[in-house]
């Protein structure tokens, strides 16, 4: 089988098997991208600040999703290596069941608790009927989003990488299609941009759920009884990545507070912009290391040295080669970037194009530090992978956004994440070195 992880990958085959979840989380990064371009355009700057707003309500159920996704997949990978087939099959079915219930759960509270949790984002007067809006629409569908997240992950380690790359492109074009309609034709606002997200949401988990009822791949839906060593290790695996996504929402959360203090709506606008061009180069970085470490997890599994060593350092390579091609491309395409969501000539767009200079230096070492997380993720140590992310993300940021802002006002915020990033590498690459011997990559 070309896509099956037990095959023996050189640089090409490699690539070419990660290159369906690049692209799959690349689709995935441009719903809110979408949504924010047509809001911006036909809504205006306040209804795209309200987004962001309530961003981290969306990321945490991104981040669960991950969790559950990077850490069973490190669990089924290694099973399928060792050939415990049945196994690998009925924590398949318990990773998605569990996800459909956790954000079933999420739906419920954030219903009961949306006013206060909205205040507590950071929304003013004048951002919160735009807030409530969005999200009253949106959260009903969180376990769907959930499920999406979870099996954008799961198609790779079933053998179906372009499988997945399919929906998750049908549901960007879903998306993007009915955000014109909505937004641009009926004229319904940000609730019309809700309602697109949701039907992107909804394709990937229907179809699956269909697709996985027979066995059409080594994996598909079993019965399966509840076992929470599996889940909780499963959760543990993957904390890495939720630890990421926690801290990217806790960290929007926090860039939103300070700009607000420092310029206003216009400052919100502007971070919203920053972080929406980061979705899409950061999902680069997590497609490919997402991509590669159902094979890591194989092969370390299956005890195959010699062909891990070699997909480590091709993994080693193209990442250094991406962040200098994600690092440039940001700063050429910085203005049009800026000017598909914000009129040039505003005080918001010269505010946003300054701020995005600074801010795209990250990419320079964020790519290799999502790699090594999920490389430990990939191994079964999700101990190192999430004190990495830990210390990356509610360490060196949020200290970085704090200290920066307070000496240096806005351009301390734009710096604070690439000197997180910058000084993340350095623990990251020490990781590496010091762990070589135990899983000889």
């Amino acid at each position: 089988m070309s896509h099956s992880i037990s095959q023996n990958f050189n640089g090409r085959t490699l690539l070419k098997f990660a290159f369906p979840t690049i692209i799959m989380m690349v689709f995935m990064s441009m719903y809110t991208m979408v949504d924010g371009f047509f809001v911006s355009r036909f809504v205006g700057a306040d209804a795209l600040s309200a987004i962001n707003i309530v961003y981290p309500l969306i990321g945490l159920v991104v981040g669960m999703g991950i969790m559950l996704g990077t850490g069973g997949s490190a669990v089924i990978a290694r099973q399928l290596g060792l050939g415990q087939a049945q196994e690998a099959r009925k924590n398949f079915t318990r990773i998605l069941v569990f996800g459909l219930i956790l954000g079933i759960l999420f739906t419920i509270v954030s219903m009961v608790f949306l006013e206060p949790l909205l205040k507590l984002l950071g929304s003013s007067e004048r951002l919160m009927g735009y807030c409530r809006e969005y999200m009253i629409i949106l959260l009903p569908f969180m376990a769907v989003q959930m499920l999406q997240t979870i099996l954008g992950v799961l198609f790779v380690t079933a053998g179906k990488p372009n499988l997945g790359l399919g929906l998750t492109i049908l549901s960007g074009l879903a998306n993007m299609i009915l955000d014109y309609i909505f937004i641009a034709v009926l004229d319904w606002g940000i609730c019309g941009a809700a309602l697109a997200t949701a039907v992107g949401y909804s394709i990937m988990p229907v179809f699956a759920f269909f697709y996985f009822l027979k066995p059409r791949t080594e994996l598909f839906l079993v019965k399966a009884s509840f076992q929470g060593e599996v889940l909780w290790e499963s959760c543990l695996n993957g904390s890495s990545e939720m630890v990421s996504n926690l801290a990217a929402s806790v960290i929007t959360w926090l860039m939103n507070l300070l700009m607000m203090h420092f310029a206003g709506e216009d400052g919100v606008a502007a971070v919203t912009v920053v972080l929406y061009t980061q979705f899409f180069f950061t999902a680069v970085f997590l497609g490919f290391s997402n991509g590669v470490a159902p094979v890591i997890s194989y092969n370390y599994g299956s005890r195959n040295k010699k062909q891990l060593q070699t997909v480590f350092r091709i993994c080693m390579k193209s990442m250094i080669l991406c962040s200098f091609l994600m690092t440039g491309a940001s700063i050429l395409l910085a203005k049009p970037l800026v000017g598909l969501f914000l009129p040039g000539g505003t005080s918001a767009s010269e505010l946003t194009y300054q701020g995005y200079l600074l801010y795209s230096i990250n990419y320079l070492f964020a790519g290799m530090n999502i790699f090594v997380s999920s490389l430990f993720t990939a191994l079964s140590n999700g101990k190192i992978s999430a004190m990495i992310s830990m210390v990356r993300t509610f360490g060196f940021t949020v200290t970085g956004i704090l200290l920066f802002s307070w000496l240096w006002e806005i351009n301390g915020l734009w710096l604070a994440v690439p000197a997180a990033e910058c000084a993340t590498l350095i623990l990251a690459l020490y990781q590496v070195k010091k762990y070589k011997r135990v899983y000889e990559y």
